[in-house]
């Protein structure tokens, strides 16, 4: 019994000592200056390489969710371009063509809450990185390399193509 009070008594007088003592001494004292500051330096690099790192991964992960929305709506625009079709043709049933109309605005408000936009062309400058010439017209009244029909819309998005407008070409 006496050991064990022996034994609190001590244990108590090591925690009452550690609390006068401050602790950061004890660290100070057992890494040198010259240590500490290689060890500081260190870690700040490997912070900064872990942010760049995280800021590639996020910037690699859009760019790989843009190719694969591309892919996929690559193959969905000629679906789009058939219900413009039939949107433009006359019919005496307007419910039939208010159908075709609403279905073909629900896949162009897809499109564009997907970040997709339509490449513009009639009445634009020639641009091969968008466009594709199929032909091209001499007209006076038309400034040179502009678009003056256009066959098959292009769309795009962010800054890449996912498929490039056919167009007629001015001069």
């Amino acid at each position: 019994m006496a050991d064990k009070e022996n034994l609190e008594n001590e244990i108590k007088e090591n925690v009452e000592t550690e609390k006068e003592e401050p602790k950061e001494n004890k660290h100070k004292e057992m890494v040198p200056k010259q240590d500490y500051d290689e060890l500081d330096d260190r870690y700040k690099r490997i912070l900064a390489e872990f942010e760049n790192f995280k800021k590639r991964s996020a910037k690699e992960r859009e760019g790989l969710y843009n190719s694969i929305l591309a892919d996929v709506i690559e193959v969905i625009l000629p679906v789009v371009d058939n219900l413009e079709n039939a949107a433009k043709v006359e019919t005496k049933d307007e419910s039939y063509k208010q159908g075709v109309e609403l279905v073909l605005k629900q896949f162009k408000d897809v499109l564009k809450s997907k970040g997709i936009e339509e490449i513009k062309a009639i009445g634009e400058t020639f641009d091969p990185s968008m466009h594709e010439a199929v032909s091209s017209v001499q007209d006076d009244e038309k400034g040179e390399k502009e678009i003056v029909q256009e066959y098959r819309k292009g769309y795009k998005i962010g800054n890449r193509v996912i498929r490039h407008s056919m167009v007629v070409v001015a001069n």
